[in-house]
């Protein structure tokens, strides 16, 4: 258990994108010519013998034919994955901020830099040197690059600054056939969008895939959705001297282009067998048998409908309450079904009668509750004291602690009796050593010596006997043990045994121990890929927390001095761990993530405080609250940042800040397009290339009249947005499912409804 409360509001991310990084310098063959000329202080020149001028040649380097495997600092898809990433643009992170904009490309928009470098995807069977897109490359000379050897293969025209040494030099290449590269690649001014600066100032690390770091970074996007499923490869490609190719219809005659691949890697995309993040989520919410919110509540759901007598409505209203029928035997042998209810309920308990959350019992039948109208017994406060019991007896440590100071009690009680009846060793205090007594009678004769003393009471001679001592009867015995004198020393020798009894109970009334089918006593309470939330019914723990406490005793004086035990205990014990909700999860996400990210807030937003997270299984995770929540949010872990389609087949909108606009980035609550018409107002529906085979499209229109980013421009009243805007609107919001409880009462069954983006 953490040593302290853990307020479960993630942290924030703080990422800043910018449109591009401009070079000092361009690559290329730079001279330095320095002349030296002399002139007065008015600026005349003075005439003289000219000095000698002085030259210098240097060359700036950069990214050009390969690209060290360092410079990449992560991709998304993550390489060698599968998942559902039919919504999602790929790109890739490099750590080199300034690559993609070391080069120009001739004919690209005037008033800003576009990329020299694309990031292109390509499907399994589209790639002559790559069938089965698994990210491989054929190595080939500069030369056999720029001028191809096949006839009908070209390669990029007009570079300028290739020496012999460089022409000699090996690089990566792809032949993409030519209606391919026209289907797939950005046309000319759309590649001014596909990338952008990400300047990281607070990382969050993710649960998988790409993992934030502090500092500048390039991020190439691609502009084609991997829609359907099957296996694709990504190429971050050099697209230096083909820019006669980047616009809609090139010319050409040529079955293939030629491209460098500076980097490359694969992915899978599986449409049925991958988790379905949103759908998933949205599951976990909404209520799974008969659209009823109440079956969020941890019990069984009957059938919908009339009972059909009063035997079916009375098991109704019990299975209601979060009961479920278990098998019984009475004393008599007789074999029933009695109602059991564990701690986790889907209602406000009433305060029960009785002593079942009260300690000084040895057996569990002051727990047991009898229906006499229907003659069945509810058993759930006894199965808890029985319960609390069985755990406590099973720790060696514990019962060994417990054992050792009801004897200790029970040892100090007797000796208080004992005095109490005898008037001479009343004078004794029993707290002093042996041998004090002495020094009171040494004190008391004034003159003796303290050895003189000692040997005396060594050796005190016959002892006179007493007559008419007698002994203390019950009710005596009782009265000297409620004696202040007395529960003080009781009270001392409690402190000293107890160790870590209350460190122990402050466990178990955490949950921690109890087995899982206490907790849920029937697994159609929690079907898979269900959540249910829950009340903590506070008399069960008092009952399996008295239950725990009983263990060791055994006879009257136990029960006489139990409370004096209780009360040390109880004042050492955290009463700020005692939880009063709390919820649970059976889903595969639990398994897909690491950290499942779950919020649990007052209606103003507060954070409530955790009290107790853990994985009882693969798929099964418990959470439990010191306060019932009034909202409870669950978002996708974050991995990294990564673009693409948010649900629906609609971008959600993310403000550009400004004066009366939402802080930069927040949700602005709309989406694009606009859901007028649901079925055909999509992203892929609208802005998406036509493909003249006929296939499924997923290649981005980008720009033009009809293009995405005039559609989003024309959505923020802008003529256009920077590729950081673009990027911006871009990002996959995570998704997230908001659900919000309300106030449940006894005998009413708790209801909770969803509300919320899906995102």
């Amino acid at each position: 258990m953490p040593d302290a409360f853990r307020q479960n509001e993630p942290p924030r991310l703080d990422v800043t994108f910018h449109d591009y990084l401009v070079p000092r310098a361009d690559p290329g063959v730079y001279t330095v010519h320095a002349e030296h000329l002399l002139k007065e202080a008015d600026g005349t020149r003075v005439d003289t013998d000219p000095l000698p001028a002085a030259e210098q040649k240097f060359e700036v380097r950069a990214a050009r034919f390969t690209l060290h495997e360092t410079s990449v600092h992560a991709y998304y898809p993550p390489a060698g994955t599968s998942g559902r990433y039919d919504a999602v643009l790929p790109h890739i992170t490099l750590d080199r901020a300034i690559l993609p904009w070391e080069r120009s490309l001739t004919g690209v928009r005037s008033r800003a830099r576009a990329p020299w470098v694309a990031l292109l995807v390509f499907r399994e069977g589209e790639l002559p040197d790559d069938p089965a897109a698994a990210g491989d490359t054929v190595l080939r000379t500069v030369a056999e690059l720029i001028k191809p050897t096949e006839q009908d293969v070209i390669g990029p025209s007009n570079l300028r600054g290739i020496t012999s040494g460089i022409a000699a030099s090996k690089c990566a290449t792809i032949d993409v056939p030519r209606e391919v590269f026209r289907r797939v690649a950005p046309y000319q001014e759309e590649m001014y969008y596909l990338a952008h600066v990400r300047d990281v100032v607070r990382p969050v690390l993710g649960a998988q895939g790409e993992v934030l770091t502090e500092g500048k970074y390039a991020v190439v996007t691609a502009n084609r959705f991997p829609r359907e499923a099957g296996r694709y490869t990504a190429h971050l490609v050099s697209l230096e001297g083909y820019e006669a190719q980047l616009e809609p219809g090139a010319p050409g005659t040529h079955r293939a282009l030629r491209l460098v691949s500076l980097s490359s890697w694969s992915f899978t995309t599986d449409l049925t067998h991958a988790l379905d993040i949103p759908d998933m989520l949205q599951h976990l919410v909404e209520p799974s048998w008969s659209g009823d919110p109440e079956d969020l509540a941890l019990r069984i759901n009957p059938p919908k409908g009339e009972p059909a007598d009063d035997a079916e409505r009375y098991a109704r209203a019990r299975l209601a309450l979060g009961y479920a029928p278990v098998p019984f035997r009475t004393l008599s042998g007789e074999l029933t079904y009695a109602w059991y209810r564990g701690p986790a309920t889907p209602v406000t308990t009433p305060d029960v009668p009785g002593q079942a959350g009260e300690s000084g019992h040895t057996t569990a039948d002051h727990a047991l509750i009898y229906e006499r109208e229907n003659g069945l017994f509810d058993v759930s406060y006894a199965t808890a004291w029985t319960l609390g019991r069985t755990i406590a007896l099973a720790d060696p440590d514990y019962s060994a602690q417990i054992t050792r100071a009801r004897r200790e009690l029970g040892n100090r009680a007797a000796t208080l009796r004992a005095m109490a009846a005898d008037p001479v060793r009343a004078r004794t205090d029993p707290d002093a050593g042996r041998g004090l007594a002495a020094l009171h009678e040494l004190a008391a004769d004034g003159g003796r010596s303290l050895a003189a003393a000692l040997t005396d009471r060594a050796d005190p001679g016959p002892t006179p006997r007493v007559t008419g001592r007698r002994r203390l009867n019950r009710a005596e015995g009782r009265a000297l043990l409620t004696e202040e004198r007395s529960m003080s020393l009781l009270r001392a020798t409690a402190e000293r045994n107890t160790g870590d009894m209350p460190a122990w109970l402050d466990e178990l009334g955490l949950l921690r121990g109890i087995p899982f089918c206490y907790l849920v006593p029937d697994p159609r309470m929690l079907p898979p890929e269900s959540m249910r939330m829950f009340r903590i019914d506070e008399q069960w723990l008092d009952a399996v927390l008295a239950g725990a406490s009983d263990v060791g005793m055994h006879t009257s004086m136990d029960r006489d001095l139990d409370p004096q035990l209780r009360a040390v205990v109880g004042r050492s014990r955290r009463t700020e761990l005692r939880p009063g909700a709390g919820l649970l999860i059976n889903s595969e996400l639990v398994k897909a993530w690491p950290d499942f990210p779950l919020v649990a807030k007052t209606a103003d937003g507060t954070p409530i405080v955790e009290l107790r997270q853990d994985r009882l299984a693969t798929n099964l995770i418990l959470y439990l609250f010191r306060d019932v929540p009034d909202v409870i949010e669950i978002r996708e872990p974050g991995q990294g940042i990564h673009f693409g389609i948010d649900a629906g087949d609609r971008i959600n909108l993310r403000s550009l800040g400004g004066a009366g606009n939402p802080p930069l980035g927040e949700d602005t609550g709309a989406s694009f397009p606009a859901p007028d018409h649901p079925d055909t107002d999509t992203v892929f529906c609208t802005y998406l290339r036509d493909r003249p085979d006929g296939g499924t499209k997923d290649v981005l229109r980008l720009c033009g009249d009809a293009g995405l980013v005039s559609g989003l421009a024309a959505a923020f009243e802008l003529d256009d947005l920077t590729p950081s805007q673009f990027a911006l609107q871009m990002v996959n919001s995570p998704v997230l499912q908001r659900l919000a409880p309300k106030p449940p009462a006894f005998p009413e069954a708790t209801t909770a409804t969803t509300t919320g983006s899906p995102r």
